[in-house]
């Protein structure tokens, strides 16, 4: 038997037990063969209910106890994930079409994010504030309650579980809805990793599901904060929702972050940077470098060297072989990414490389002589495409990156790192480097974006504090104080 035995979630989910819901059961598929991994079950708005009221009946004593007890579950559960990282990569990998080496980067960032969380534990509970009056005033800190997490289908061992530890370390119980294309590596393994590291029954709650299940989970009154990270048109339906039911919703949404090439960078780091950035994970990443933005004067040689690197990167089954990229997520997927190259060519781009696929392999693709208004550079393509446009200027490389309903991640490569950051000022970004890709990730750094990406930086120290729990005022004094009547 392994440790994710995939005979326990059978037309399951999980509710503290492995039980079957009213929504019935579907197949969970490797996406680059096709072949079944096993059977999940789909939650229902109902089954989000029911596992909204025993998580708060859960809640109350989880939240009374010490902040060490806490803070062990939190690490015991960071053990176990390294314990078993070579099974989790493995979901990964074949759940998701991730290659291994981004499986184990989302395997060391999950164990990062438990530990992280344990710390939170032992924060202080609140600070002494400054009063006008002869009393004690004091600022608390106490957990929300319930907090809904919906994740997607692209990370979501990461995009789970750094929002399940840290409400879990501050308190609270957590419903968790991740995508029905990846249940395991985004919520079964995470149930079974807390249930094996002493978590309560009823405190962690691992709904598998679609649309109708994702409403249920913010509409549900018990749920009084909801974690979201996917699309940015369906955040804006997640938020207009949460508006009507005034509950709290935290955005980590969709980007088309700009690569910045300025004339004095390193033309040979540079392309591998940006290969790196857009084709990494066939593109289906928040973070990917989806603009490269290169001067005019270097321009003709980056793309004729980031063709050669996309011509010469192997495609397959991550599973299997040694390849740099692996399936889309689907068919549907696959067409939308198809749709926009190909409407990207016919407006006039030059394919440099790429642009063809069999079946849900898209080979990694490069556009040059793209102009602004071009599918392919206007709209966040989440697959391995990377649109060359070219700059004369800092102010126009500024006036490029900034012009974008985005804002999640900026990169600028330059020879002159403070030339970089003086740029960097410029362009709305929650996220910026200078001299290195759009992608990265740490358990320790706030991660969030500004504009259409999202509603900015909470994962990461102080923002999870403020994410997972409420401010509570409180005074004491000595006596009461006379009145004038």
């Amino acid at each position: 038997m392994t440790f994710f035995d995939p005979q326990v979630w059978d037309g399951k989910v999980f509710t503290g037990d492995w039980v079957t819901p009213a929504g019935g059961a579907t197949e969970i598929v490797e996406k680059a063969t096709g072949a079944a991994l096993g059977r999940t079950g789909v939650a229902s708005p109902g089954d989000v209910a029911a596992s909204a009221a025993a998580a708060g009946a859960a809640q109350r004593a989880w939240a009374a106890t010490s902040f060490e007890e806490r803070a062990a579950v939190l690490r015991r559960a960071g053990a176990l994930i390294e314990a078993n990282a070579a099974e989790l990569r493995d979901w990964v990998v074949r759940e998701t079409g991730a290659v291994p080496g981004l499986g184990d980067f989302a395997v060391g960032v999950a164990t990062q994010e438990c530990y992280e969380a344990a710390g939170l534990a032992h924060r202080p509970a609140g600070e002494i504030l400054q009063s006008n009056q002869p009393r004690l005033s004091l600022l608390k800190r106490v957990p929300v309650g319930v907090v809904g997490v919906i994740s997607p289908f692209n990370v979501p061992l990461i995009l789970s579980i750094r929002s399940v530890a840290p409400a879990l370390a501050l308190g609270n119980a957590v419903v968790l809805k991740p995508d029905l294309r990846t249940p395991v590596s985004g919520g079964f393994a995470i149930a079974r990793v807390f249930a094996e590291a002493g978590l309560p029954a009823g405190l962690l709650h691992v709904l598998p599901g679609g649309a109708e299940a994702g409403s249920a989970l913010v509409t549900e009154p018990a749920i009084r904060a909801v974690s979201f990270t996917g699309s940015s048109a369906t955040g804006r339906r997640v938020a207009e929702l949460a508006a009507r039911h005034l509950k709290r919703v935290h955005l980590e949404l969709g980007g088309n972050s700009a690569l910045v090439v300025l004339d004095d960078a390193d033309l040979e780091r540079a392309v591998s940077a940006g290969a790196w950035g857009s084709f990494l994970h066939q593109g289906q990443i928040c973070m990917t470098a989806g603009r490269h933005l290169v001067h005019e004067r270097i321009a003709d040689d980056y793309v004729a060297a980031l063709a050669e690197h996309a011509d010469h990167l192997p495609v397959g089954d991550p599973f299997t072989g040694q390849v740099a990229l692996g399936p889309l997520v689907d068919e549907g997927q696959r067409d939308k990414v198809h749709a926009l190259v190909t409407a990207t060519v016919d407006a006039g781009a030059r394919l440099a490389a790429g642009g063809k696929h069999e079946g849900l392999f898209y080979r990694p693709t490069v556009l040059d002589e793209v102009r602004t208004d071009m599918p392919a550079y206007a709209e966040e393509v989440f697959g391995p495409v990377a649109p060359v446009v070219r700059f004369s200027s800092d102010d126009e490389a500024v006036a490029l990156a900034a012009d974008s309903s985005y804002g999640l991640s900026l990169s600028i490569l330059t020879g002159d790192a403070m030339r970089g950051l003086a740029l960097a000022e410029r362009i709305p970004s929650g996220i910026v480097h200078i001299n290195d890709q759009t992608v990265n990730d740490e358990a320790v750094a706030p991660f969030g974006g500004v504009l259409d990406s999202g509603t900015g930086a909470r994962f990461g120290g102080a923002g999870n504090l403020d994410a997972f729990t409420e401010q509570r005022w409180i005074t004491l004094r000595g006596d009461i104080p006379a009145y004038p009547f």
